[in-house]
């Protein structure tokens, strides 16, 4: 008869078994340090079947906690792994689906798979309020009608990974809210069930129905800066491009421009005209998939493989070369002027024969970089999306005939000027006037610290008050004035001065004068950068007196009405330069423009200039936003006698000289 009793285990065996329970056990103990390891995506809710529109999904995956393992448990990181999904559920073609998810537990994504984030920021990406994904390979959702419900052609499954903080386990850190915010789509309250996130997104029977253009592709958008990149000729395992760029915005600017972007399918550069790369490398194609496939090619004739190409635009002297230039549009030393200045340079272009690797080896495989960045020396921070397919560009015939070239495929690419942030401009204010014998300078640290030299002054400090003479001279030279001054004046001098502003070009508004009928000040710029500035300009915004500009003295000037009565000021013909720093003098000098500027107060019979309106609001200076002093100069009790200018003095000079012949 068959024993019924358990078999014997050998007491190693017990031993692993014990182990294994054990593990077990403190799995089911410990499951908040060990959930959703092994956790997969859902299976699609109920709610999905019966939805005729776009179904929604965000699911959340797994959570590890992360080093530093901490005691307070809002600053404690979670490593976190989630999807979400975008599924076409009703008849219409969902064109550049996006999807907003409002994320609410200071998340940082660190990967994004089978999408991108709408402002294609570089990652790690804080996303802790909410970011837009967009599809990047896959931008439209195709219907199951048209498709034999092809899930590939229907949906859209975004992978992310990151970090976010201070939820732990039992709760489940979900999202305030994910809906589409495609136009012409509205989108319920999101139903919730444990790690799960969904909502069915329907058309709106409200929204106002604009007769769209019958085309396949997206309208062309407006921005700051557009980046056409426009395919002209197309072969098998190659293709022409043209890249031009556009300066649209009145005061945006760019001098010397960079310009990069990332391949994503291992394309190379193999040539090109207009433009060129800070480096000529052919390494990464002969070490990589391209040197396998294109056996025979000759790669030291390839100009660039780098993934991440850095592109400058040529001087303009190579414009009538014809292995370099001869392209329109290009060779302008890399400087994009406003169209405000001319027209004639807010404009670049060059073009590139680019080759491609399989599985892309026919003419319609054709995908556009992504990650476009450009900067300049001292420009405006420029923030650009992905590229977008628009309708094929027109060009005229390079023949000269009356016709119309129309490039083969498009894709706009839209960056737009963001304002800096705390301690990251370029440029700086200072505020001086006639009724204070004291300057106020630019703010500590106004264009950053070097924090390898913070220990011998201190960043957070706020600046000390400075005599007229310090503006002239640098800021790492201004100590002992600064000292002095505040001695004298019985200033408080703390035990660490505060650290410089560290700008490569400073401005100081200076008001000098104030009278029943109007104002003046003077502007004075001083470069500190050893490069000079060649067709400078500088524009200014107030909040009380948007019309009272009369006129400049020693520029050219016109205001902007559109925006809002900005006053545009740049040098004369010849004098268009403000030069770099001179090495030579001890301290050095920088180079520096001046020029008085009058106001009347017709408009604004009740401005107090001294109380602030005196003083702008906003000062740009080529495209860049400069940091602006906290306060301004104020009277005191013991003011100094006042300055009147010079003029003045001479018109009261004359009228009394008249008045006693006449009378």
């Amino acid at each position: 008869m068959a024993s019924t009793s358990l078999p014997y285990l050998s007491p190693s065996l017990s031993s692993v078994a014990a182990i294994v329970v054990l593990v077990l056990v403190s799995c089911g103990i410990l499951i908040h340090e060990c959930e959703g390891q092994t956790q997969q995506p859902k299976a699609l809710p109920p709610a999905g079947e019966t939805c005729d529109g776009i179904f929604i999904t965000y699911d959340f995956l797994t959570r590890t906690k992360e080093f530093p393992k901490v005691k307070n448990v809002t600053a404690q990181s979670w490593a976190f792994s989630s999807t979400a999904s975008v599924l076409n559920t009703g008849k219409e073609v969902v064109k550049a689906w996006k999807l907003f998810i409002e994320f609410q537990h200071d998340e940082i994504l660190v990967s994004v798979g089978g999408g991108s984030l709408e402002e294609a920021t570089e990652f790690p990406a804080s996303v802790g309020n909410g970011t837009t994904f967009v599809g990047a390979s896959q931008p439209d959702l195709d219907s199951a009608i048209n498709t034999a419900q092809d899930l590939n052609q229907m949906q859209a499954i975004i992978e992310l990974s990151g970090t976010m903080f201070g939820v732990k386990p039992p709760t489940v850190p979900m999202p305030k809210t994910i809906k589409l915010v495609n136009d012409g789509y509205k989108c319920p309250k999101p139903t919730t069930h444990k790690s799960s996130m969904y909502a069915c997104c329907k058309k709106d029977p409200k929204a106002k129905k604009t007769p769209a253009k019958k085309t396949k592709f997206m309208a062309r958008q407006k921005g700051d800066l557009l980046i056409s990149y426009d395919v002209t000729q197309v072969f098998d395992t190659n293709y022409m491009v043209q890249v031009v760029i556009d300066n649209e915005h009145f005061l945006g600017r760019l001098d010397h421009w960079n310009l990069t972007w990332e391949w994503t399918r291992g394309e190379f550069i193999y040539s090109m005209k207009g433009a060129f790369t800070r480096e000529i490398e052919s390494l990464g194609c002969v070490n990589g998939e391209a040197g396998k496939y294109y056996g025979g090619l000759d790669f030291s004739k390839v100009l660039n493989c780098q993934k991440n190409p850095v592109v400058s635009d040529l001087p303009s002297e190579k414009y009538n070369d014809s292995e370099l230039g001869k392209i329109p549009n290009c060779c302008k030393n890399g400087n994009l002027l406003p169209v405000l200045m001319d027209p004639s340079k807010s404009k670049a272009a060059f073009t590139m024969l680019v080759y491609k690797i399989p599985p892309d080896s026919n003419k319609t495989a054709i995908y556009p970089p992504e990650k476009w960045q450009i900067t300049g020396i001292l420009n405006p921070n420029y923030q650009c999306g992905l590229p977008r397919r628009v309708e094929p560009a027109r060009f005229p015939d390079s023949r000269g005939l009356e016709a119309e070239v129309i490039a083969f495929a498009s894709w706009q690419i839209v960056c737009n000027i963001t304002k800096p942030t705390k301690r990251s401009s370029r440029c700086c204010v200072s505020f001086s006037s006639y009724y204070n014998d004291s300057v106020i300078p630019c703010n500590t640290c106004a264009c950053g610290c070097d924090t390898t030299k913070t220990h011998k002054c201190n960043p957070k400090s706020p600046a000390m008050l400075l005599p007229p003479e310090a503006l002239l001279v640098p800021h790492e030279n201004r100590s002992t004035k600064t000292v002095a001054w505040a001695k004298m004046k019985h200033f408080t001098i703390p035990k660490r001065l505060p650290c410089g502003d560290n700008c490569g070009v400073s401005i100081n508004w200076h008001v000098v004068s104030d009278y029943k009928g109007g104002w003046s000040a003077r502007i004075t710029l001083f470069n500190w950068m050893h490069s000079q500035f060649e067709n400078w300009f500088t524009a200014l915004q107030f909040k009380k007196t948007p019309r009272g500009y009369q006129a400049a003295y020693s520029f050219n000037a016109t205001t902007i009405p559109t925006l809002n009565h900005t006053i545009f000021l740049q040098g004369f013909i010849g004098a268009n330069y403000l030069i770099g720093l001179d090495n030579k003098s001890n301290p050095h000098v920088p180079g520096k423009q001046q020029s008085v500027i009058s106001f009347t107060k017709k408009y604004s019979p009740n401005i107090e200039v001294a109380e602030g309106d005196g003083f702008p609001s906003k000062v740009i200076f080529n495209g860049e936003e400069c940091s602006l002093p906290t306060r301004i100069p104020l009277k005191s009790g013991n003011q100094p006698n006042v300055v009147v200018d010079l003029a003045y003095q001479l018109l009261l000079f004359a009228l009394a000289f008249i008045f006693s012949h006449v009378l």
